[in-house]
């Protein structure tokens, strides 16, 4: 993905955001609600409606943004998936959850009835639900949260993509259950070489999943390095932020940020992060940083200055 531009009319939500991840890596993408995680990986997968998307998505060579609605469907499911946050409301509650892994597979692999129905059984006890014959004829109102999202997981998996994104898929879930839906999405993704892409709130996850992290703010990109480098030196003050309140992570008490995230109808100029960051310099208010670095990527007008007195 390269200088991806997402508007809903005269409102750009996502600016300008630049990523890519390979086969058996995780990209885990981090920040608040609204910075534009989410938008962000929907327009990979084609879900946007009534909305300008600009740049270029580039998936094994091919060229997304323009493509027919047609050809993203082909690629959706099959050679792509997504696992949503809230699986309860993902889940067709009138089918069975073997009906429903037997749909995407059916549609895929354009397969028998009878073919798909076994698909989705080994589906559900690849993922680890007990009894996979017996549940997949239940419907998802008698799963716990966690199964309900081991499920969501069959469901994406069944066609064997090679891209996963997953927005949040442990919110709402015990630390238990957090930490097993993580280890089932990892043993996959080792078994088949699966490109990751880990949309979460929790810097925790991130720590616990990601070869790389990106930063968002406000739409941007703050920040882009791989994670133990993120996490031994973080470099934007708003990452910085982020660590402070996080507990455990080493700090004797947790610091809030100040204020509260940009309205994507009225950002600040500049660097949006400026009226809450507490290093901000008088050129923050009113140019945009580039996002800088080699494998240490910063759009930061103070980390730039402090780059430009240490060379």
């Amino acid at each position: 993905m390269t200088d991806l531009t997402v508007s809903f009319g005269e409102v750009r939500v996502v600016d300008g955001v630049s990523f890519s991840v390979q086969c058996g890596k995780t990209l885990g993408i981090v920040g608040e609600s609204g910075s534009g995680k989410s938008v962000s990986s929907l327009a990979v997968m084609g879900l946007h409606r009534n909305a300008s998307v600009r740049g270029s998505i580039e998936f094994d060579g091919e060229e997304l943004v323009g493509a027919s609605p047609e050809r993203l469907r082909s690629l959706r499911g099959s050679r792509m998936a997504m696992i949503f946050q809230d699986p309860l409301s993902s889940l067709h509650p009138f089918f069975t959850v073997g009906e429903q892994v037997a749909e995407a597979y059916r549609l895929h692999r354009r397969t028998s009835r009878k073919a798909a129905r076994e698909r989705a059984v080994e589906m559900l006890a690849e993922v680890g639900i007990p009894e996979p014959r017996r549940r997949a004829g239940e419907h998802p109102h008698r799963f716990s949260g966690g199964m309900r999202q081991r499920v969501m997981i069959a469901m994406a998996l069944a066609c064997e993509p090679d891209l996963l994104i997953a927005d949040e898929p442990t919110t709402a879930l015990d630390v238990t259950v957090q930490a097993q839906i993580l280890e089932l999405i990892a043993r996959i993704q080792a078994e088949r070489g699966l490109a990751v892409i880990m949309i979460t709130h929790d810097l925790g996850v991130v720590a616990r999943v990601a070869d790389e992290v990106l930063v968002m703010y406000g739409g941007r990109a703050a920040e882009h390095a791989p994670a133990r480098t993120v996490f031994a030196g973080p470099a934007h003050p708003y990452t910085r932020g982020l660590l402070a309140s996080v507990p455990g992570a080493g700090l004797d008490r947790l610091v809030a940020i100040p204020g509260s995230p940009p309205s994507p109808q009225n950002p600040p100029g500049g660097c949006r992060f400026h009226p809450r960051c507490p290093s901000a310099l008088d050129v923050c208010a009113s140019e945009r940083p580039a996002l800088l670095g080699g494998g240490h990527k910063v759009a930061c007008h103070l980390e730039g200055a402090l780059h430009a007195v240490r060379h």
